[in-house]
Order: structure tokens, then sequence, then C-alpha cells
């Protein structure tokens, strides 16, 4: 009897290892998706700071006289924004979920550092500069909040930015992802 119970044990204990080592592969991910969580995400923010950004939400509120089309609601630039929000939260939690082995724990940080600045930004500064644009607010108004992002957050920004992305090429290299760089 001892001998049916050690292996019944012995066949647990298998099943238990296996399904852990399962466990462990499953919430693995590929260098790939890795590397899109991680470092293709952040081509949403490529124009954190920039004069061209404010411009682009400045002109979405544009109306053009006798193009009926062109007829505006009033919160183009606030959806626009936050959408983004919506889609910077999202990037952090599926960065949050990555796995954290080796040069993967600190492409995960640089990630979430990155994401964790524009953050707050995105919700004060240009949610802000957002309602003056659909408030049709003076050029005066909008340009002082651009020049704080500029003034608060842009070096902080260009750093962490250019940290994370010199940590993916070589993730990328390292890994045998086909990534073209401009």
């Amino acid at each position: 009897m001892t001998s049916i119970l050690k292996k019944a044990t012995t066949h647990r204990l298998l099943i238990t290892l296996l399904s852990g080592l399962l466990f462990l592969t499953a919430c693995t991910e590929s260098a790939d998706r890795f590397f899109g969580i991680a470092v293709l995400n952040t081509n949403i923010l490529r124009e954190f700071g920039s004069p061209a950004f404010a411009k682009r939400l400045n002109d979405e509120t544009k109306e053009f006289p006798g193009v009926p089309a062109s007829k505006k609601n009033g919160d183009e630039a606030q959806k626009n924004i936050s959408n983004q929000i919506l889609y910077i939260e999202k990037c952090i939690k599926d960065i949050n979920a990555l796995s954290e082995s080796g040069v993967k724990k600190e492409i995960k940080t640089a990630a979430l550092e990155l994401f964790e600045l524009v953050l707050p930004v995105y919700k004060n500064e240009y949610m802000a500069y957002a309602k003056l644009c659909d408030a049709k607010g003076t050029q005066e108004q909008k340009d002082l909040i651009v020049k704080e992002i500029d003034e608060k957050y842009n070096e902080a920004f260009e750093k962490k930015y250019i940290r994370l992305l010199e940590k993916g090429k070589a993730f990328a290299q390292d890994n045998n992802l086909n990534v073209k760089w401009e």
C-alpha cells in the first residue's frame, strides 16, 4: 500500500511541477510581444511636448464657413486627449503585466517611468489646453500652457525616452527582431 501512496504522491508532485512550468512559460511573453508592449507603444508619445502636437490638437477644433462637414461639437480636442489618456493607462497596465527577467526588467522600468511621467501631464496640462481649444480660448492662453509643458517636462521626457529607446534597440538586436529605426 505504501508503494501505491508513494507513486501517487510522486505523480502529484510531477503534475504540480509541470503545471508550474506551464504557468511560468505562459507568463513569459515572447521577445516580440514584450518589445511591442514596452517599446513600440511609445509611438503615441512621440509628439509629447512638441508645438506640432499642440497645433494639431487646436486644428481639430477649427470650423470652416460654408463647409457643413467641418461643423464641430465643441469637445473634439478634449475627446482626443481623453482617448490618449485611456491608451496611456492601458499601456501602463499592459507594461505592469510583463515579465521582469534580466534586461526585460530594465526596459519595463524605463517604459513605466516614461508613461507615468506623461500621464499626469495629459490629464492636467494637455486637458486644460484642449479645453481652451474647444472653447476657442486666446492663443496667448494656449501658448502659455505649451510653454509650461516644454519647460517643466520636456527635458525629463527626452532623457527617459532616449534611455528606453537605447535599451529597446539593444533588446531588438539581441533577439533578432525585425525593427527599422528612423
